[in-house]
């Protein structure tokens, strides 16, 4: 009776700057969600009583964001509150595609927490902490995303 050796098992080689590419990913899979969760709560909302909308610009750093709010947005509430949850609902897919798609998602992510900071300073105690992970995490994820192939997604 004769043994067959199979070679020892190695791991592979760490790609370059796979400790972040680690963080990166699991960040966005994380924020994706996380957005994909936010748009489902903005339909709760909607479904619920859109008028729960009408005072969050009360604290709006400047007039035009309280007057916009109060005019346009909650002229139709329903309306508003559903095309938040469609782009917020689009960035968590943007970001969960991976690839170039969530290059995309990133730089929406980033941008939202930068504008929401526009609806007053109680806003910016969720804002800044979220932009001092969202960017960091950004930053280590971008490198891996400049390519798509069928078949990346969630990666």
């Amino acid at each position: 009776m004769t043994t067959r050796e199979h070679p020892p098992a190695t791991a592979p080689a760490p790609a370059p700057g796979g400790v972040e590419r680690t963080v990166g990913r699991r960040a966005r899979l994380l924020v994706g969600g996380f957005y994909l969760s936010m748009g489902g709560v903005h339909v709760g909302i909607v479904a619920a009583d859109p008028q729960l909308y009408r005072h969050f610009a009360d604290s709006a750093l400047l007039d035009f964001v309280r007057s916009g709010w109060s005019e346009v947005f909650m002229a139709a509430p329903a309306v508003w509150g559903l095309c938040l949850a469609l782009g917020e609902t689009v960035l968590g897919v943007l970001l969960l595609t991976g690839g170039r798609p969530a290059r995309l998602g990133w730089v929406g992510v980033i941008a939202f927490q930068v504008l929401l900071m526009l609806f007053g300073w109680g806003v910016w105690l969720w804002s800044i902490p979220a932009l001092a992970v969202l960017v960091p995490c950004a930053v280590a994820d971008w490198p891996a995303l400049g390519r798509w192939h069928s078949g990346q997604n969630l990666t």
